[in-house]
């Protein structure tokens, strides 16, 4: 592996590992959200704190977090590197959030830093996760279940958008890693004790 490619991994990991959902709940004086609802440092449980205007904050942060690097690697080096190598060094953002190092490897879990990472490389994809994401939820009423099937659905988006293979596995490996930290949502799902979602 090549030393700036190496770079270009750290710095998505730490862009990925800003954890906004616990620096602005401490800024805020809400306390350590690791201690807050379901103790995940994601922008779900920060609205358990009754501040919508607080989760909507970390929820454009999570997003924004995903969409720079890739947005930035794209614009600079695009004639250094493939597509494909961008999108894996840039993947590391969502790794980032879901285990940042600041916080012992015990993040978020990553939907958001998705969100902003395919926006950066697909506007297209974007809006597809996003709307099959608010059918799902709005039908269901299951946030997680929203984005399982949402995660599930982009590599098939990709194949028939023609993606190269090496894309698609990135995107396979990602939303795997995504739906092993949503396992917890998962046993609520089965045994239908998961929270439902209040529009």
């Amino acid at each position: 592996m090549e030393v700036n490619l190496l770079y270009f991994i750290l710095a998505s990991y730490f862009v990925g590992s800003i954890p906004f959902a616990y620096i602005l709940t401490k800024i805020f004086g809400y306390g350590d959200i690791r201690k807050i609802g379901s103790g995940n440092v994601g922008a779900t449980n920060v609205l358990r704190t009754g501040k919508k205007s607080l989760a909507i904050a970390v929820l454009f942060l999570d997003v924004f977090k995903g969409f720079l690097p890739v947005t930035f690697f794209t614009y600079f080096y695009i004639n250094k590197f493939e597509l494909s190598e961008i999108i894996f060094f840039a993947g590391f953002t969502v790794i980032g959030h879901i285990y940042p190092i600041w916080l012992k490897f015990k993040g978020g879990k990553g939907v958001a830093t998705y969100v902003g990472f395919i926006l950066g490389i697909d506007y297209i994809l974007g809006i597809i996760f996003i709307l099959f994401w608010l059918t799902i939820a709005l039908i269901k009423k299951y946030s997680s279940l929203a984005s399982i099937l949402s995660l599930l659905t982009i590599p098939i988006v990709l194949y028939f958008l023609s993606y190269n293979f090496n894309v698609i596995i990135i995107f396979i490996l990602l939303s795997i890693i995504i739906i092993i930290k949503h396992f917890s949502n998962i046993k609520r799902l089965l045994n239908q004790s998961e929270n439902e979602i209040k529009f």
